[in-house]
């Protein structure tokens, strides 16, 4: 493929200065090859019923769904699954091309129940539960836990003993080529599997937990650095000529994180998509700002091709990126959020505002992972499964009426009404025909907001909490905040340093 190619000729250039830790690099990854490749001649000699990663002792699968088993075998093997949960004996037959796969059908949640795999060996799939999983993707604001230090979790570990919660927590891989296995293991929730795991995605699965009284399983795949190409199939940003040129020019932070389209689905997607799902929560776009133009269409790309591979219009939760000052050029994190907010039109999707949830602007991992996690969590209790009297929509901006000197607007998910949290509305800026936006103020009349200046006469157009790092202080009155917007569809500077 062109666009690995190109993108493999830039990162050698970028990192010849590394010259000997980056042949180390590929020196390890040979070596993995050839062991994978040799553990893979050794199984097929002993031909041993074999199974994928991801089905396993302690797993969750989601109730009432036809689930496939499967894994590797000796071609043409007579393999018996029976699950005791049913009376039913499935009989396969191991492929030419020895995999093997059968189909169970799930009754509602519940277990612990037993699997029992019989072909040349005999596997026995211990406490395995009937739930609702869901796949938590992204980068480092998903992936961070306890082990990176953040408190929240630390101080939540102790008591994360959830036997009906489960973990499977997928290594970081990438690869060329879609791959159909993997590594992982399911992990009854503890306090030290909990830990280890995505603290947003632990959080969500708590309350889910909670509330619905089922089995959760949670899939934990992201990356920190990973701009959304990476999650995306390769043929998808190749024969996009907008997304392959955007994809050339993301920009390669660090030697270790990967830039290249497809090679985290690839590794750590692509071997999953079988495994039946409830949905997906996820939280990326940092790595993107500096392609944020082309961010819309990348995200509802990586979004419908999920679904196509799991044959589902799942739902796909996601959260706006904070408020950050490293993002460099000026706005350039606003556009993304604008992007990402454009993205909640594509059906079954639903997006978190955390711009309230920032203790420091200069790091980009705000340290409230709780709130969003339980933010995600309102949209799958609402939308997924139905529960009522939940407050989870963030007020979005619905029109505007000028009013002689002064603008009035409406949003959406006000109508219990607008609070300002110390003081009037903030973060306004207001411009007349001449482009020139200044600071304005704000008065709040119900769920509706009033803005004006008394240096724009005129006003044709409003931005709120427009800015790389703006945090205003307009909330919903269950305490969501609203969402940044712009009535503009003006050119946007992003050529000065951020704000």
């Amino acid at each position: 493929m062109q666009i690995l190619k190109s993108a493999k000729t830039r990162a050698a250039r970028r990192h010849a200065a590394n010259g000997p830790a980056w042949r180390r690099i590929h020196a390890q990854m040979r070596l993995s090859r050839i062991a994978s490749f040799c553990l893979l001649a050794w199984s097929l000699v002993f031909a041993d019923v074999r199974l994928t990663s991801v089905i396993g002792s302690h797993m969750v699968l989601q109730q009432k769904k036809n689930v496939t088993l499967w894994g590797r075998c000796e071609p043409g093997e007579k393999i018996r699954i029976l699950a005791d949960w049913d009376t039913t004996v499935h009989a396969v037959t191991g492929m030419r091309d020895a995999s093997w796969s059968a189909v169970l059908t799930t009754p509602q949640a519940g277990g612990p129940y037993k699997i029992i795999i019989s072909g040349s060996n005999a596997i026995v799939l211990e406490d395995v539960m009937i739930g609702e999983v869901w796949v938590c993707g992204g980068q480092s604001n998903m992936e961070w836990s306890g082990i990176h230090g953040l408190k929240q979790a630390i101080e939540e570990a102790p008591r994360a003993i959830h036997p009906e919660i489960r973990l499977f927590h997928i290594p970081k891989a990438a690869a060329e080529t879609p791959q159909d296995g993997g590594e992982g293991q399911w992990k009854v929730c503890s306090p030290d599997a909990m830990k280890r795991f995505s603290a947003i995605g632990y959080f969500f699965g708590r309350k889910l937990q909670q509330e619905l009284g089922v089995p959760i399983g949670l899939i934990n795949a992201s990356w920190g650095g990973t701009p959304a190409e990476v999650w995306t199939p390769a043929e998808l940003v190749e024969n996009d000529p907008v997304l392959r040129e955007a994809a050339l020019k993301i920009p390669d932070f660090m030697p270790l994180w990967p830039i290249v389209p497809a090679v985290g689905y690839n590794a750590m997607i692509h071997p999953i998509r079988r495994f039946p799902i409830a949905g997906v929560i996820w939280y990326q776009g940092e790595s993107n700002v500096k392609t944020g133009s082309t961010y819309e269409s990348l995200f509802r790309t990586l979004i419908g091709a999920w679904r196509e591979d799991w044959g589902s219009d799942f739902p796909f939760y996601y959260v706006q990126i904070a408020p950050f000052s490293g993002y460099g050029e000026k706005n350039t994190g606003a556009l993304l959020r604008e992007a990402q907010t454009r993205c909640m039109s594509v059906p079954g999707t639903g997006m978190v505002v955390v711009s309230d949830l920032v203790d420091d602007v200069t790091n980009i991992h705000p340290q409230n992972k709780i709130d969003v996690g339980l933010r995600l969590a309102g949209w799958a209790l609402s939308e997924t499964y139905g529960k009522k009297g939940i407050a989870y929509k963030s007020p979005q901006y619905r029109n505007m009426f000028i009013e002689k000197d002064k603008i009035r607007f409406t949003f959406s998910d006000a109508e219990s009404g607008l609070v300002s949290r110390g003081g009037e509305p903030s973060e306004f800026m207001i411009a007349g025909d001449d482009r020139r936006f200044v600071s304005a103020r704000a008065r709040i009349e119900g769920s509706r907001i009033v803005v004006w200046s008394p240096v724009v006469k005129h006003p044709v157009a409003v931005r709120f909490g427009f800015g790389n790092v703006s945090i205003p202080n307009l909330f919903s009155r269950e305490g969501l905040p609203v969402n940044l917007f712009r009535t503009d569809d003006w050119p946007v500077e992003t050529d000065a340093a951020s704000r």
